[in-house]
């Protein structure tokens, strides 16, 4: 089963749920933030509950997509209380790319290894744990909270001062924090983990600064776990053409971690657990257009797709206006 929220005809919004190939209205649901926190008080998984409230008319999801209808999968009443977190260096092949960005910036002689590689290396040899057991911790970084996400189809803004406008194709993860503090997982989605890579190679240290940054995830979210193989594709277009496309994999075949290490390494922290909370956790790629030479210009369409989980997450880049500020002394 997938998900989507979307705006109605006549104001307010809805939810909708594709299965078997038939796209459905969730009789009387404006929310899967609401849905997942009646499942997680009743004790029921997400797809059980959407049955049980009743599927009712038809949707033309793709209709929906192309009027620009899709909102985000999720979000929450109070746009602070959702938190935008990722890993890198969690997939086979990710080091390459970052390894390559950072070592012109330090002497083989001094660092034989860059911080990257040791990273990954760590991730290789302990990040699939035994279960019941504890694997290494990965690399993890913050982007922001609900005013960070673009609804799937609009713009993605990019700062006046940032360097760099670059996709990163993942997969995220959703959850809710239940009433007793328990992360409720509720699928996951296609992302876009838009970060600034030209900051990032200017210093490892910078890492943090290009993650602050727009995101998109979206447009289904694929309710259950995360199929062991997700093999898709990312592409840019300009002017309605593509201009770079490659494929892109994901699924614990094709990653260093598995998901478990990587959810705990994160709700370890008492801070993610707080109740009523919504996480959006991106799990990481190896696949960057930043990599093979492509500068993004105002425009470009970002497009990530996989037919596990439906329609795909497009974009186009914007970039904002400078907004100058002061800081007044009270």
């Amino acid at each position: 089963m997938r998900l989507i929220q979307f705006a109605a005809d006549k104001g307010g919004r809805a939810v909708a749920a594709t299965e078997g190939g038939v796209t459905s209205l969730v009789a009387g649901a404006t929310s899967v933030y609401q849905l997942a926190l009646e499942a997680g008080r009743r004790g029921l998984d997400l797809r059980a509950l959407v049955i049980e409230k009743g599927l009712g008319a038809a949707v033309d999801k793709a209709a929906l997509a192309a009027e620009g209808r899709l909102l985000a999968p999720i979000d929450h009443p109070d746009l602070a209380h959702l938190h935008v977190t990722g890993t890198g260096l969690t997939h086979l092949g990710s080091a390459s790319t970052r390894d390559a960005m950072h070592k012109s910036n330090q002497q083989a002689a001094e660092a034989p290894l860059t911080d990257s590689m040791k990273m990954f290396r760590m991730g290789l040899e302990g990040g699939k744990p035994a279960p019941g057991e504890i694997g290494v911790q990965p690399e993890w970084f913050y982007k922001g909270n609900g005013y960070a996400v673009a609804a799937p189809g609009k713009p993605i803004p990019s700062p006046a001062f940032a360097r760099d406008a670059g996709e990163e194709p993942e997969i995220a993860g959703i959850y809710v924090i239940g009433d007793d503090g328990t992360p409720l997982r509720l699928g996951f989605a296609l992302g876009n983990e838009f970060s600034d890579h030209v900051t990032e190679r200017v210093n490892y240290l910078y890492l943090a600064h290009s993650k602050l940054r727009f995101c998109s995830f979206g447009p289904e979210l694929r309710v259950g776990a995360l199929p062991r193989h997700v093999a898709g594709m990312s592409r840019i277009l300009r002017g309605g053409k593509v201009l770079w496309e490659k494929p892109f994999l994901s699924g614990e075949d094709n990653m260093s971690h598995t998901i478990a290490n990587l959810e705990y390494h994160h709700f370890k922290y008492g801070l993610f657990r707080q109740p009523g909370d919504v996480h959006v956790h991106m799990f990481g790629t190896a696949t960057l257009s930043f990599a093979d030479g492509i500068k993004t210009e105002p425009g470009d369409v970002f497009e990530i797709e996989e037919s596990q989980f439906g329609l795909p997450l497009r974009n186009a880049v914007a970039w904002d206006a400078e907004q100058p500020f002061a800081i007044r002394q009270l």
